[in-house]
C-alpha cells in the first residue's frame, strides 16, 4: 500500500494545485519512483489511498499496467483519515496477510525485495533510518536481537514496513493516526525492526525538496543508481 492522501500542508503553495505524491525529483512523480521499485522487487498489486486531488493521481498513474502493476484505489474523504484510519479503510482491499506500506512522499534506495513475502513475527516490521535534523528525537530504539523498543539512540521510521492486518484489530473507520498502534505492539513486544543506512529523505518542506533534488541531479551525475 503507497500512503498518498496528505495534504502537503508544509509544501503550499505547490500542494495547492498539485498532490505532494505527482511532485516531481530527477524527472518524475515521486509515486513513480516507488511504483517502479515495486515493480523492479517483484510485487504486482498495489493498493493507493487518495483524498486531496486523489483525480489527479488516478489520471497519472491509471491502472498500473505501465509498470507491470494491478493498481487499486481506495478513496478518502475530504480532508483524509490519517496513517491507520487509511490503512483501516483499505484492509478489504489488502487482504488477510502482511502487506508492505510505503509513505508516497518520501525518497528511499531500500531494496524492497527484502521485504517482498515477509511475515513478521509480532504485528510490524518497520525500516528505521538515522534521524534527521528535522526529526532528530527520533521514534524508536533497535535492540540488538532486531525488536523496537524506547530509548536512545533513536532511529526515526522510515514510512516504509511491513504490517499484519491483526494491527488494526479493534480499529472503527475514521481518523486514526498510526503511531498509537505501533506504541500498542511496542508495548506488547511484538514490533520489529531493522537500521537502513542508505539514501533517505522524507520530502516535508520546499528545503528538504530542494535538498533531495540537488542530490539527485549529483547523483545521477555520478552514475549512481536513484531511486531504485
Amino acid at each position: 500500500m503507497i500512503l498518498a492522501a496528505g495534504r502537503g500542508e508544509r509544501l503550499r503553495p505547490l500542494t495547492d494545485r498539485i498532490p505532494k505524491p505527482l511532485i516531481e525529483v530527477g524527472g518524475k512523480p515521486l509515486v513513480v519512483h516507488h511504483l517502479e521499485a515495486l515493480a523492479a522487487a517483484g510485487f504486482q498489486r498495489v493498493v493507493i489511498n487518495t483524498a486531496w486531488l486523489g483525480e489527479q493521481i488516478e489520471q497519472a498513474l491509471g491502472d498500473g499496467q505501465r509498470w507491470n502493476l494491478s493498481i487499486v484505489y481506495s478513496r478518502e474523504p475530504e480532508g483524509a483519515l490519517e496513517t491507520a484510519g487509511g490503512i483501516v479503510q483499505a484492509l478489504p482491499l489488502l487482504g488477510d496477510d502482511p502487506f508492505l506500506v510505503i509513505s508516497a512522499d518520501i525518497v528511499c534506495d531500500y531494496p524492497l525485495e527484502q521485504l517482498k513475502g515477509l511475515r513478521p513475527e509480532g504485528l510490524g516490521h518497520l525500516v528505521m533510518v538515522d534521524s534527521p535534523d528535522h526529526h532528530q528525537q527520533g521514534d524508536f530504539r533497535l535492540d540488538a536481537g532486531g525488536k523496537l523498543r524506547h530509548g536512545s539512540p533513536a532511529l526515526t521510521f522510515s514510512g516504509i514496513g511491513v504490517l499484519r492486518p491483526e494491527l488494526f484489530d479493534g480499529c472503527s473507520f475514521g481518523r486514526l493516526a498510526l503511531r498509537p498502534l505501533l506504541e500498542r505492539a511496542l508495548a506488547e513486544d511484538r514490533l520489529s525492526g531493522e537500521r537502513h543506512a542508505g539514501l533517505w529523505s522524507d520530502v516535508g518542506s520546499p528545503e528538504r525538496l530542494q535538498a533531495i533534488r540537488r542530490q539527485h541531479c549529483d547523483d545521477r551525475s555520478q552514475g549512481l543508481h536513484f531511486p531504485p
